[in-house]
């Protein structure tokens, strides 16, 4: 029998796919580190929160320029998901609904939170316009964050104020 090698180069070899959940505001408890992510402008489908629970091994970190988010550290659960809830639900006429959901690592250990906006249909297609993976790299998670194609197209054949780069 032949055995093979196969060598993994570059920094994505020793990143790991995590997954989400679906979870109750009640069951959210602890002290965040809260990411707000996009709001750059009235109607920015690029908008979404993260809550990146202190004290553990994993730090959230988007894949994407600092100017592109802000964090507000030392929040309680509470102070995080009404900020969350505010900065999901105040970026346009569109907004529907938000969904919170938890980020596992590979024990299924929750590590986070993420508030997603939902829009409604009418407007671009879909209400869940984002397509988010979260990959652990070393415990550093790291988010990456775009539109999903079809959205994406319709905000770049538009007049172009809503559309940029989401190919991060």
């Amino acid at each position: 029998m032949v055995g093979s090698l196969i060598l993994v180069k570059g920094s994505d070899a020793l990143e790991t796919p995590l997954r989400t959940e679906w979870v109750n505001v009640v069951d959210v408890t602890g002290t965040f580190t809260l990411i707000l992510y996009g709001g750059n402008y009235f109607n920015d489908v690029h908008t979404i929160a993260f809550l990146d629970l202190e004290g553990d091994q994993y730090t959230f970190e988007p894949y994407a320029p600092e100017f592109e988010y802000r964090v507000v550290k030392g929040l309680s659960a509470k102070e995080a998901l009404d900020k969350a809830q505010d900065f999901v639900s105040t970026i346009g006429n569109c907004f529907s609904r938000s969904q919170l959901s938890k980020v596992l690592d590979q024990n299924g250990k929750t590590i986070g939170y993420e508030m997603r906006p939902f829009y409604n249909p009418i407007c671009y297609g879909l209400s869940d316009v984002l397509d988010v993976s979260y990959w652990n790299k070393g415990g550093k998670v790291v988010i990456r964050i775009k539109l999903y194609p079809a959205v994406e197209k319709q905000l770049q054949s538009g007049d172009g104020s809503q559309g940029r780069d989401s190919g991060r």
